[in-house]
């Protein structure tokens, strides 16, 4: 039996429908589905069971008797919004829920595969996964930076599998619900299409206008990263996942413009509660998880996102 928590959101329904591909159906759905419409992600999925959030934490708190048929937890449940100032309540869902669950899998011999994010390295420039590079600017990296510190500390004690995935910039389908944090590649396949105008921020951290560059990754090479874990209990760690190459935000509109046919860029000011802690660079450094023998490619953006802009696409004619 696996737990997928968040498994209703992003990345964690893509995860399901990966486990589903691979012929895993005795998959437990943990997440919080209150005022919102997440259960679309998971509705085509196969699962054994579905839990909230607050119940499935209840039952960790049992500890030993919670959850006896479960081998696996992947743990996609957080707080994702970048811009959340309520330190208290980031804390509670990204630091002291990992905390539970990974004490629960300690005692209970459980694997343990988490996400992480590459907020920890804040504005820096080395993406290597050491804690010299990591530099958190906003509540939600120091809360993954927090974490991940806590299991270097398990992972020279722990028998069983720990291992953490820093995201670098997801695309991909099954986002919507995100509003305001889903990937751009999503708002600017919406702006072209309602308007025929994509905006993007103006220069900023020495790049022009549209220049700032990121890793963006397909989710589904994030899917394939989680399941070549899966297969591998051996390895244990902290590792980066992203294409290991940043591209603009540029080219990203370029791309989605080539691909519907139409369109136009237009730049705009940065929102103030975000421009002092803005990743104006990330790009993944690969070093760590190929030396732990990870040998599947990425997707290049103009694949990854031509076949997201055309799935976009078919849905928008599909209403």
């Amino acid at each position: 039996m696996i737990v997928v928590t968040g498994g209703a959101g992003f990345i964690g329904s893509n995860l399901v429908r990966g486990l589903n591909a691979i012929g895993r159906e005795d998959v437990i759905v943990v997440d919080n589905l209150s005022g919102d419409r997440k259960f679309k992600n998971i509705a085509d999925c196969r699962i054994a069971d579905y839990l909230d959030l607050e119940t499935f934490r209840a039952r960790i708190a049992i500890r030993s008797t919670a959850l006896p048929e479960v081998k696996v937890i992947l743990h996609q449940g957080a707080c994702t919004d970048t811009t959340e100032s309520n330190g208290r309540y980031m804390l509670d869902n990204n630091y002291a829920y990992s905390r539970e669950l990974l004490e629960y899998c300690a005692q209970s011999g459980i694997r343990f595969i988490y996400a992480s994010s590459a907020a920890v390295y804040g504005t820096g420039v080395n993406f290597e996964e050491a804690p010299v590079n990591e530099r958190p600017v906003n509540v939600y990296g120091y809360s993954k930076k927090l974490f991940d510190d806590v299991v270097r500390g398990e992972n020279a004690r722990s028998e069983s599998q720990v291992a953490g995935l820093r995201y670098f910039n997801v695309y991909g389908p099954g986002e919507r619900h995100k509003g305001r944090m889903a990937s751009v590649a999503l708002h600017l396949h919406g702006q072209l299409r309602s308007t025929g105008v994509g905006r993007l921020f103006r220069g900023s951290g020495g790049y022009g206008d549209g220049e700032q560059r990121r890793d963006f990754v397909h989710v589904d090479d994030v899917v394939e990263v989680n399941l070549w874990l899966l297969q591998h209990p051996e390895v244990s760690g902290i590792f980066n996942v992203g294409t290991g190459v940043s591209r603009s935000f540029n080219d990203l509109a370029a791309i989605l413009i080539a691909t519907l046919g139409t369109g136009r860029v237009e730049y705009i000011d940065m929102p103030a509660d975000i421009s002092s802690s803005y990743q104006s660079y990330t790009q993944a450094h690969l070093g760590a998880l190929r030396a732990a023998g990870y040998a599947g490619s990425f997707r290049t953006l103009e694949a990854g996102l031509g076949a997201y802009a055309a799935d976009l696409s078919r849905q928008s004619l599909m209403g």
